[in-house]
């Protein structure tokens, strides 16, 4: 069985996640995560967490999206800020913030939501090129 191709996939969970569709992004990511093999398994994971928290957030469900948002900034600390092409420096400083926006929430208002435009996006690579994994296999 062969794998996906990683850039187009790759490519189309950032699009997806930038869109700030959330669970299309993880499906997307996911895809490749099943397939890795190398330290891109817990960096894809990372994503695909950071993802569903994003998820969770946007159905008001708080508790699940702090959970996730330790899991995935624990999972992604092991990485650089740019890897794969990919530039998370703004996302992650901002998923820090909205699990403690989160955190603080979960008791008294656990249907909260953040406001559309907080949502943060991912800056990635504009050659194709930088966006594949650092090694092979992947």
């Amino acid at each position: 069985m062969s794998k996906p191709e990683f850039v187009p996939i790759f490519r189309r969970g950032v699009d997806l996640f930038n869109a700030r569709k959330f669970w299309e992004a993880h499906e997307a990511w996911e895809e490749l995560w099943l397939a890795a093999e190398s330290d891109l398994v817990q960096f894809l994971q990372g994503l695909i967490q950071l993802a569903a928290a994003y998820h969770h957030v946007q159905r008001g469900t708080l508790r699940g999206g702090v959970r996730l948002f330790d899991a995935a900034l624990g999972r992604l600390a092991a990485f650089p800020l740019r890897f794969c092409g990919l530039d998370r420096s703004e996302a992650e400083a901002s998923a820090r913030r909205h699990r403690e926006w989160a955190a603080s929430r979960i008791e008294t208002e656990s249907s909260a939501t953040l406001e559309v435009d907080a949502y943060p996006k991912l800056a990635v690579a504009s050659t194709e090129e930088a966006l594949k994994p650092p090694r092979e296999p992947w």
